[in-house]
């Protein structure tokens, strides 16, 4: 304890607390970045057992969740180029922002829509099949769309999961659990929209809210779970299960750069810019992206001015012993997903040899971005989703010299941006309209 205090009464003398204190964007550059990632923790084995497992899960997918029929039961969105918006970003800012500008359509991903569907159904499937093995119910040759017949929703009505949840994490391990037939708890805090509580009410599954933060929902969903033998925690700080769902999406977009014959080494550049909330579903992906890609991809996350629970963690060295409120911070941000006070550890130390930094965003600009997506490309993101949008205006405009340090420079009008989309297809018309009538 006394270590801790003494590195919070030191913060003050760290590079670029100040400006965040002063709620400033700032661009932070990770020191530590390596052209490998350590994979003493988790590597390509768990990667590539996440992938098959989700592959094996695929006809149960398809047939529980008929809208992933056209994609063969996998959860997956497209990448598309987003012209006209790069042109509006462009004429906002005076300068150009070079390469091709594009967007992982996550906001539109199956049965859940966001990031976090591959990480939370991954979990609960995996737990899933594991029961249904040990009951002799399920082998691995077995076609698993078995799993939706009433005999599985049985098995699996005698056991629980419980997750600590902002929102959408909330939805993916909701809507998966009541589907195969679990008694399922989500824990949310106050940040969490109403209409995500109440579409997980709606589907059968026990909503507790709590008066304070996500830190809160998740120790208290933690500490209940704990109690119960038959009951499964997704731990969002903590969970390999999480980290390596998430990660599959790397091997997927690697086939999907391919295919659109976008080029990816070391004389064409990718830069992805990651929301991040406590870290799982944008450390997942970025650790399988630098796996693949190597030297050649440069990872950004992007958090809320009020909320840069991951920057704060890495730029101090302390992760989860550093909370936004120690530098005077309130945690408060339309960008529900991303309202996260103290970053997981677990995340934060694997994302020491992979990022190449982090940077802070207003919300003002979430909403003039969500705006101007919709009017330019047609295309609805909620606001939490907006945060990667402002990566590549702030890297041209403020990372001058991360692009000369990394010799990237004269590189960059082959560079490929894409900005990771996180939720908004499941968010309601009547919600549709207000973010996009706010004034800012």
């Amino acid at each position: 304890m006394i270590k801790r205090e003494e590195s919070i009464s030191k913060l003050d003398n760290i590079h670029l607390i100040n400006e965040i204190k002063m709620l400033k964007s700032v661009l932070w550059i990770n020191p530590n970045r390596k052209s490998t990632p350590n994979q003493e923790q988790f590597s390509l084995r768990h990667m590539e057992e996440a992938n098959d497992r989700l592959n094996r899960f695929s006809s149960y997918i398809k047939v529980a969740f008929p809208e992933t029929e056209k994609n063969d039961g996998i959860i997956e969105s497209t990448i598309k180029e987003i012209p006209e918006m790069k042109k509006l970003i462009e004429g906002r800012r005076g300068f150009k922002i070079p390469g091709k500008l594009i967007l992982k359509c996550d906001h539109s991903l199956p049965i859940s829509g966001s990031i976090k569907a591959r990480g939370g159904i991954y979990e609960v499937l995996k737990f899933a099949e594991a029961i249904a093995i040990e009951h002799g119910l399920l082998s691995l040759n077995d076609n698993y769309a078995k799993l939706a017949d009433e005999n599985f929703k049985k098995l699996f009505s005698e056991y629980k999961i419980a997750v600590g949840s902002t929102g959408n994490l909330g939805l993916s391990i909701g809507i998966i659990s009541a589907k195969l037939g679990f008694q399922v708890t989500v824990h949310m805090s106050h940040d969490a929209k109403e209409w995500k509580k109440q579409l997980l009410r709606n589907k059968g599954v026990t909503v507790i809210e709590y008066a304070s933060d996500y830190s809160k929902a998740v120790e208290e969903g933690r500490k209940q779970a704990q109690q119960d033998p038959k009951c499964h925690f997704v731990d969002d700080e903590n969970s390999v299960d999480l980290f390596a769902g998430y990660s599959v999406a790397a091997l997927r977009l690697e086939k999907q750069l391919q295919d659109q014959n976008i080029k990816v080494d070391a004389n064409h550049p990718l830069f992805v810019y990651l929301p991040c909330g406590v870290g799982g579903a944008p450390g997942g992906i970025a650790f399988g992206l630098k796996l693949i890609f190597g030297e050649n991809v440069h990872i950004f996350f992007a958090e809320p001015l009020q909320s840069p629970c991951m920057l704060l963690g890495m730029m101090t060295g302390l992760h989860d012993e550093v909370s936004i409120t120690d530098i005077g911070l309130n945690n408060q941000t339309e960008a529900d997903g991303l309202a996260v006070g103290r970053a997981s550890k677990f995340v934060g130390k694997l994302m020491e040899s992979v990022l190449s930094g982090c940077f802070t965003v207003d919300d003002s600009f979430l909403f003039r971005s969500l705006k101007g997506m919709y009017e330019q490309e047609n295309i609805f993101m909620e606001p939490s989703a907006h945060a990667g949008v402002f990566g590549p205006i702030l890297l041209i405009s403020e990372g001058k010299h991360y692009l000369e340090d990394n010799g990237l420079s004269s590189k960059m009008e082959n560079a490929t941006h894409l900005v990771w989309s996180t939720g908004g297809d499941m968010v309601p018309f009547e919600e549709r309209k207000i973010y996009l009538e706010k004034n800012v």
